[in-house]
């Protein structure tokens, strides 16, 4: 054969083995396909997000992780697809399913995949009848766990794990009780109430931000509106909000006054201390305000049977944050009604609570906590009890933002430790560099100048 005929012949093996491969490559099942043969997982519905694919989907869970051929329900998550090359973040919302399919800012980091799970007994992930039960975090890890576990035959790059304030603390329960699941954890402004009867939200309350007059002011606000009680109860009862689930409208007023100072410096900054009515202010303006902070329709029955589901974890496991009553005890006509058990309807039984699954939780943290990042804001009231690094967490990092509140995250940190913190979640994540900035919102130091843009940042 001459060198000619050699050369065409070398030349036709080549190109057929292009033309496979092509063929091969233009077999592979799409996501969607592949998605679907997942067994007991269901597409809700589909769409897209810039350029990656998104997907509402279902999955059939045990009620009891205990029982796991009894009783079942679907619990919803959504999938947002990059490539199946790249990392995968799960995000642990630890409340509902967001309405849109967005990228945490983990899954920003890394230009990665991401799966949001919705935490079960919040609706309509809830089984029915439902056993109150089985609402606790080993209960959530094993569903997280099973989400992994199936999605893994998918996604084989790294992974790592979020979430936000109740959503960071999910993602560590998961860690907790299957710690191999995912390779990291990076999770924002999540409280770590170790002993649940030992609070220092009330002292951080009252001494926070660089001007003790803000706090002050936040105070006489509490006692002019109970001071003005009947003429602020008029108002809410003619706006038609019901109040069953707290007996009547003046024991949720005071929740609500109670609550006031917390939530101010959870979602506002130093700035809006001049929003702050002062003394001898208007019902009208205390009005405005509270309206613009806490929201007169969040202590109503609308607005707190959504997250019974919380309440309910607060008050059996979790742990809460003790209300200050100490700037109005001389007014209030229900003291200690501030409490979960008043937000969850009567038919819920709660058991005893739990004193021992935050301090086991505490201690795998600090003794056998691995790749962990926390992140917290520094006038964020739920930072006022973080988790603690301890001699035994391993290759882990906790950064505070400055004067931060409850937004705080990576973007919003010090250059020094932005650096630090994006190149940890980089490292665990595989990825070499970073594929895009991040950006500090313009807010993220001086925040909102309404009271518009104040209620705005709830939620």
């Amino acid at each position: 054969m001459n060198r000619l005929a050699r050369s065409l012949l070398a030349f036709g093996l080549a190109s057929a083995q292009v033309v496979a491969t092509a063929a091969v490559v233009s077999a592979a099942p799409d996501i969607k396909d592949r998605i679907a043969a997942i067994p007991g997982v269901r597409i809700i519905s589909e769409g897209t997000s810039g350029t990656a694919r998104t997907f509402v989907l279902g999955i059939q869970q045990p009620a009891d992780h205990r029982r796991s051929r009894g009783q079942r329900f679907e619990q919803r998550f959504s999938l947002l697809h990059k490539a199946e090359s790249k990392p995968m973040v799960l995000h642990t919302t630890g409340y509902h399913l967001p309405g849109s399919v967005s990228p945490s800012e983990p899954a920003r980091l890394v230009d990665g995949n991401q799966i949001s799970v919705e935490q079960r007994f919040f609706s309509p992930s809830r089984p029915a009848p439902a056993d109150w039960d089985d609402l606790n975090i080993w209960q959530a890890a094993n569903d997280h766990h099973r989400i992994v576990l199936a999605f893994k035959k998918i996604y084989g790059a790294k992974w790592l794990s979020t979430g936000a304030s109740k959503g960071g603390m999910t993602s560590i329960y998961h860690r907790r009780f299957f710690p191999r699941d995912v390779d990291a954890t990076i999770a924002y402004v999540a409280p770590n109430d170790v002993v649940n009867d030992r609070d220092v939200y009330g002292k951080f309350i009252r001494e926070v931000g660089d001007d003790p007059s803000c706090n002050r002011r936040l105070e006489g606000v509490q006692r002019q509106i109970l001071e003005h009680r009947d003429e602020f109860v008029a108002r809410l009862e003619a706006k038609g909000y019901t109040y069953e689930q707290f007996g009547n409208a003046h024991r949720a007023l005071e929740v609500l006054v109670l609550d006031t100072p917390f939530t101010f410096w959870q979602y506002g900054t130093q700035s809006q201390c001049a929003l702050v009515p002062g003394a001898g202010a208007s019902v009208d303006d205390l009005w405005k305000f509270i309206d613009a902070t806490v929201g007169f329709d969040f202590y109503t029955d609308a607005g707190v049977a959504p997250y019974d589901t919380y309440y309910y974890q607060a008050g059996t496991q979790l742990g809460w944050p003790e209300a200050d009553e100490s700037a109005v005890r001389d007014l209030l006509r229900y003291p200690g009604s501030s409490v979960p058990r008043t937000m969850v309807p009567a038919s819920v039984e709660f058991p005893r609570f739990d004193k021992h699954t935050m301090a086991d939780i505490d201690r795998w943290v600090r003794h056998q906590g691995s790749r962990l990042l926390f992140v917290n804001g520094e006038n964020d009231p739920w930072s006022a009890e973080p988790f603690t690094l301890g001699r035994g967490t391993r290759d882990s990092l906790s950064f505070t933002v400055p004067a931060g509140n409850h937004g705080a995250n990576i973007a919003r940190l010090p250059e020094a430790d932005r650096a630090a913190a994006t190149a940890a979640v980089l490292r665990w994540a595989g990825v070499s560099a970073a594929p895009r900035t991040l950006s500090v919102p313009a807010s993220a130091e001086e925040g909102p100048d309404s009271l518009e843009a104040l209620r705005a940042r709830r939620g």
